[in-house]
């Protein structure tokens, strides 16, 4: 009997708010995070919008010092993960510690420390260089200082697989604590990446959509006029646990984690399988893990990323998985609407949407849902906030190079 895990606490650093509560009130409000960049001059940029993080002073979470020493990825995971284990009411000591593992990764790390850095090196040569380069950039330290800061002496671990970054944190977390190797983690991930060389590139490969003249209505799911992603930043972390565990302590019990999909597309560097062949066996495999049948998943949260090609094979996909279930009564939105595309983070933040949808019953909608695309025809739960109740919930990350992760959540009844 493989050991049950559930969901005690969840810490979301979003483009809609600071906090879990902030970002699911604007969430259900259909509040868009998307504006013009202000981080850097775009005048030169194709793309000119993003959803940047509003109002987030490192000094709410970390000492004046030591804000030096990390980048804003690991400040986000940081304030994140702060909420996550506030939430869950887990006190870590020297008793429980060695139980308590964690594991937030990124889809691109320090990139705005590196960028700086670069141009220290340019202007001034190697010895304008900080000794706090290397440790504020590299992906595993957010992992690290949430560690140093929370005792968590476990499993210490960080993921780098690009948009599926924060998923398969939290899937590989639940894949720890089944198999006994902690009772605990703090999971996830951060990402900070808008910046002139990260834009540039996506902006480059024509990957970014281009409607900086309606920031708030660029990201568009599954709309046949959708033209690109708009890239977010924040962090999703989440407290995770064995169910006895947060039994015995008297843990508020979120939901449960059912199941977790891995799977590779084995195909191009950057754009799905044409066949949509990816996407179906992580979605299968997450099913088949969960012990369900796919008639019983409510909602799925879709990575869904407002890109051509992303849209219409995922939908393809859940088509080939659900067969009549697909447009019979299975909801399929894309918070991403809202909140921007947060690239290795979007997957946790997902997630942690996900499991906060089988709580209240409250589906959040796909916005800028305006024209119906032939070849996007699922219920996207366009527009509008839906008011029904949902047993399980699946949460979709597809990366480049083709990975992919899957999560399902089930209510918890207790």
């Amino acid at each position: 009997m493989k050991r049950k895990v559930v969901v005690t606490g969840i810490g979301l650093v979003t483009p809609l708010g600071l906090g879990t509560e902030p970002t699911w009130e604007a969430l259900m409000g259909c509040q868009s995070g998307v504006g013009l960049i202000t981080k850097f001059d775009t005048a030169q940029f194709s793309t000119k919008i993003a959803a940047e993080l509003k109002g987030f002073d490192p000094l709410r979470w970390i000492e004046k010092k030591e804000v030096k020493k990390m980048d804003p990825f690991i400040q986000y995971a940081v304030a994140a993960a702060d909420f996550a284990v506030k939430a869950s009411g887990l006190v870590i000591d020297a008793a429980n510690g060695p139980r308590v593992g964690v594991n937030i990764g990124s889809g691109i790390g320090g990139f705005s420390t590196i960028e700086n850095q670069h141009t220290e090196l340019m202007q001034g040569g190697p010895r304008r260089i900080s000794p706090f380069f290397i440790p504020s950039c590299i992906i595993n330290l957010a992992a690290g200082q949430v560690s140093i800061r929370h005792g968590a002496k476990g499993p210490n671990t960080a993921t780098c697989t690009a948009c599926s970054s924060g998923a398969h944190a939290i899937g590989d977390s639940f894949r720890i604590i089944q198999n006994g190797y902690a009772d605990a983690m703090i999971c996830g991930a951060a990402e900070a990446a808008i910046t002139p060389l990260s834009v540039g590139g996506f902006g480059n490969m024509r990957a970014l959509s281009r409607r900086n003249e309606e920031p708030q209505r660029a990201s568009r799911p599954f709309d046949k006029d959708r033209d690109g992603f708009v890239m977010g930043e924040g962090s999703g972390i989440l407290v995770i646990e064995e169910l006895e565990h947060a039994k015995a302590r008297g843990a508020r019990i979120v939901a449960e984690l059912a199941g977790y999909g891995m799977s590779g597309d084995a195909y191009h560097i950057t754009s799905p399988s044409e066949d949509g062949d990816g996407g179906c066996r992580v979605m299968r495999n997450a099913i088949a893990d969960a012990g369900i049948k796919p008639e019983q998943v409510g909602y799925i949260n879709a990575h869904g990323t407002s890109t051509p090609a992303n849209d219409k094979l995922e939908t393809m996909a859940v088509k080939k998985v659900f067969g009549e279930h697909a447009q019979k009564g299975l909801m399929v939105s894309s918070t991403k609407s809202m909140t921007g595309h947060l690239l290795g983070a979007a997957g946790s933040v997902e997630a942690g949407l996900s499991a906060l949808v089988v709580q209240p019953g409250q589906v959040p909608p796909t916005i800028n849902y305006e024209n119906p695309d032939p070849e996007c025809d699922l219920d996207c739960v366009p527009n509008k906030v839906r008011e029904t109740p949902v047993e399980y919930a699946m949460s979709n990350s597809f990366g480049f190079g083709g990975t992919n992760a899957c999560l399902v959540f089930k209510k918890y009844n207790g």
